[in-house]
């Protein structure tokens, strides 16, 4: 392994869905890297180091950023539908503690704050303007990531990324455990709002090098960015496209948003979810040109993000069937 001539320790916070792909990128890169995260360290590394513990609190962010070149923010709040209470102690703690070690911060964000936008595909010049609690939250905190490097307090990028498709992706994705389990059982997947409306999907090691550039340019300090998007179709083309790479039958099943209504009685995570489904009521489409352009990257082609999503669906799949589901976590989102 060929470290940086500085050999420059780069801080990953959160190991869902993007975190462990960040950090293996960061360690071809020829970075030192520290993944932390609140529970068990995942499978070993070569070049990463682990850190366990919980960022809200300001001596662990502290120790956790501390001799950091680069701070790589990828958490989440767990619980989504406490995201509320969650969202700020977690992303504060976060930020003081990348101040105090004088590191950068790279941030992964989503597009919540963006609401329904008139233009499609939308860009970064596009108005902050949620339709949801969430989307608020998140508008709020792109503000004092903004406000905290104009002062000088901080370097801060932001790369925005759809929802995740490919490997890595978990319980919480529609593209994770809950596509294994109706792929497996042969039951018709649900999909919501329409579709067959245009939507971009993010593949997610396109995420995780997209983080990584953003990291290790000058070009990225004190901007948002559209992280490349592989997928620029529509959802039923994308399961259409995974099931045909796994040689599957699919069919899908509309929910109206009278199910989850009902569902939402009887499951927070579900109640909470409701007030994101406009993003598949509206063409939904991210236009990655200023990113591809500025740093000389393009995403994944369609057809082999497809491909590196079915395979790593396939051993699941197989698993769900033959009864050993220990890796395979059943998702109580219905989205």
């Amino acid at each position: 392994m060929t470290f940086a001539k500085e050999s420059e320790l780069h801080v990953v916070l959160g190991a869902g869905q993007v975190g462990p792909a960040l950090a293996r990128e960061l360690v071809r890169l020829g970075h030192r890297v520290r993944v932390v995260r609140r529970g068990a360290p995942l499978a070993a590394t070569p070049g990463v180091e682990w850190l366990r513990g919980d960022l809200t609190e300001p001596t662990f962010a502290e120790a956790a950023c501390r001799g950091a070149t680069v701070v790589y923010n990828c958490t989440n709040p767990e619980l989504y539908h406490k995201w509320d209470q969650l969202l700020f102690p977690l992303a504060q703690g976060i930020l003081k503690g990348a101040m105090r070690a004088n590191a950068k911060l790279v941030v992964l964000d989503n597009l919540y704050m963006l609401g329904a936008p008139d233009q499609v595909p939308f860009n970064e010049n596009t108005p902050m303007n949620p339709r949801s609690k969430k989307g608020q939250l998140r508008k709020q905190l792109v503000e004092q990531y903004l406000q905290a490097h104009a002062r000088g307090d901080i370097q801060w990028t932001s790369g925005r990324a759809a929802d995740f498709f490919g490997p890595g992706a978990a319980g919480m994705s529609a593209w994770g455990d809950r596509l294994v389990q109706h792929i497996a059982k042969r039951t018709p997947i649900e999909v919501f709002g329409n579709p067959e409306l245009p939507r971009s999907y993010s593949f997610i090691p396109d995420v995780a090098r997209g983080l990584a550039t953003l990291g290790t340019r000058d070009e990225s300090w004190g901007n948002v960015w559209h992280l490349p998007v592989a997928w620029k179709g529509n959802t039923l083309e994308l399961i259409q496209a995974i099931a045909q790479e796994l040689g599957e039958p699919v069919r899908t099943r509309r929910l109206p948003d009278i199910a989850l209504a009902v569902a939402g009685v009887f499951s927070p995570l579900i109640g909470a979810f409701r007030e994101m489904t406009y993003q598949w009521k509206v063409p939904f489409v991210v236009d990655d040109r200023r990113f591809c352009t500025t740093f000389g990257v393009e995403a994944t082609p369609a057809q082999v993000a497809v491909q590196e999503a079915a395979k790593a669906l396939e051993p699941k799949i197989r698993a769900f069937r033959t009864g050993n589901t220990r890796d395979v976590v059943p998702s109580t989102l219905v989205a």
